[in-house]
């Protein structure tokens, strides 16, 4: 039975004040002993929700205001009756002159702590380097290390200081552990795990949480770690996640999933392609993944980013995604991009924003997007998956494999391929088993010029596709009901 999902819209920002690059949106959530706490960017204002009382604060114990930025990447952690908060922040703000660039030297990295205690906020640590157009790491996550009683820092995005850094909580003394920009991480097994190579994903780092020594994990981006043979693309790393004894790594175009921490192949790294599309921003990138029932749940973002003020390119809409292998299941389809996830009693909250991040030269003095927090009821854990339709031109492709759509929960599939040539699609079908199941042998379709009606509906799992010649002016439309 398909049950109908419930949508409660609890607060919504309007265009604010805020000197950036277009759009921030809620980040941070967190629910943590009757304590909602949220970071609202790029107005710099942190919210800490008690019952029907709220506390905000803008950041002024960073510098004077007004102040903009706050947190894109989901800074947060929650010990005992501290709710640990970090990212970044211009203080003050200064709007620049129409069409010039944003000025960095007012910008800081920092660590906040907020008491449950004594409802209080107090500044543990911040970093500027005064330059006009670079700055410093920003801080991009935050994990508690509890055999330490410390904080490990991810500091991936920015042009000084980046690596990991432990923080400690007995005497705010911050120590780099590793010179290796990361952006993302997680506890798995007794080590931290962060990417490297900054915002992309070209490796990982473990950090022991006993000795604090490193361990490097290369990873072949070649295709041949990948599910349907085919390379991995711009991968952009958008959140870290443990389960099923394994360690997710959610990129642009699909999952790295494995034990990087074992010797043997069968254990070892895999990769899953999911909303691979080349040419399109389609990624999980600036949301957190929650561990919710067991599995976990991210968000797959129609246009997290985008370069410049003319038309986006824009292949979906923003869908939140279950995993629990070996399967992937779309549970529910939303706007341009989702920021924050958190659980609540009552269903699960989602950050959301109408507008992307814009590039240097995109400054906005307001932030641009209309951003919100949803509840969903837990409805959204049962029933078919979400309907959802994607769009793209194949200019892009040429002969790349791309795709890597669940299927899973839905009744038809159709893909419909108007092409100006005769050519050959090849359809691959493969799943998130653990370890990976042997890979399927590709189905081959024909593609005449015109209207090439496919069904899908008799494949299962994931699927991904390769055309054997590139048909620029072809058109691909996908969809699931």
């Amino acid at each position: 039975m398909h049950h109908k999902m419930r949508v409660s819209r609890l607060w919504r920002f309007t265009p604010a004040f805020g000197p950036e690059w277009g759009s921030g949106g809620v980040f941070g959530l967190r629910y943590h002993r009757g304590v909602l706490y949220f970071n609202l960017a790029f107005e710099a204002r942190a919210h800490f929700f008690r019952g029907d009382e709220v506390k905000t604060y803008d950041y002024d114990l960073v510098g004077p205001g007004p102040t903009s930025g706050g947190d894109t990447y989901n800074a947060v952690a929650a010990v005992d009756d501290r709710i640990y908060f970090g990212g970044w922040v211009h203080a003050p703000a200064v709007l620049p002159e129409e069409g010039k660039p944003l000025s960095f030297r007012n910008k800081f990295s920092h660590v906040h702590a907020y008491d449950l205690n004594d409802d209080k906020v107090s500044l543990i640590w911040k970093e500027g380097v005064g330059h006009e157009i670079e700055w410093a790491g920003e801080v991009s996550e935050i994990i508690h290390n509890g055999l330490e009683d410390e904080l490990l820092i991810a500091r991936g995005d920015g042009h000084r200081n980046l690596g990991i850094y432990r923080l400690s909580l007995s005497d705010n003394r911050v120590e780099r552990v590793s010179e290796t920009s990361g952006l993302h991480g997680t506890i798995f097994m007794d080590h931290a795990a962060f990417n490297t190579g900054g915002i992309f994903m070209d490796g990982m780092q473990l950090v022991s949480l006993r000795t604090h020594k490193v361990r490097d994990v290369k990873l072949d981006l070649s295709g041949s770690i990948s599910r349907d043979g085919g390379p991995t693309s711009y991968t952009s790393v958008g959140s870290l996640a443990s389960g099923f004894g394994s360690l997710f790594a959610f990129t642009r175009g699909g999952i790295f999933v494995g034990d990087p921490l074992s010797e043997s192949e069968e254990s070892g790294v895999s990769f899953v392609r999911l909303f691979d599309f080349p040419g399109y921003q389609a990624s999980p990138f600036r949301v957190n993944s929650l561990p919710v029932g067991g599995g976990i749940l991210t968000a797959i973002n129609g246009l997290p980013d985008m370069l410049g003020l003319g038309q986006p390119r824009v292949a979906m809409p923003s869908v939140l995604v279950y995993v629990a292998p070996p399967s992937v299941r779309i549970v529910a389809t939303l706007g341009c991009r989702i920021t924050s996830l958190e659980g609540s009693s009552s269903g699960l909250l989602v950050g959301a924003n109408t507008m992307p991040n814009l590039s240097e030269y995109n400054t906005t003095g307001l932030d641009i997007g209309h951003r919100d927090i949803l509840e969903l009821s837990h409805d959204w854990a049962s029933g078919r998956s979400s309907p959802l339709e994607i769009a793209m031109r194949a200019s892009d492709l040429n002969t790349s494999c791309w795709g890597g759509i669940p299927l899973t929960g839905y009744r038809r599939a159709d893909m419909v391929v108007r092409a100006a040539e005769s050519n050959r699609l090849f359809i691959l079908e493969y799943d998130l088993s653990l370890p990976a199941s042997p890979p399927a042998k590709p189905e081959s379709v024909k593609i005449v010029p015109g209207k090439n009606v496919i069904d899908l509906s008799a494949f299962s799992g994931i699927v991904s596709f390769r055309f054997d010649d590139a048909d620029p002016s072809a058109a691909i439309r996908v969809t699931l009901s």
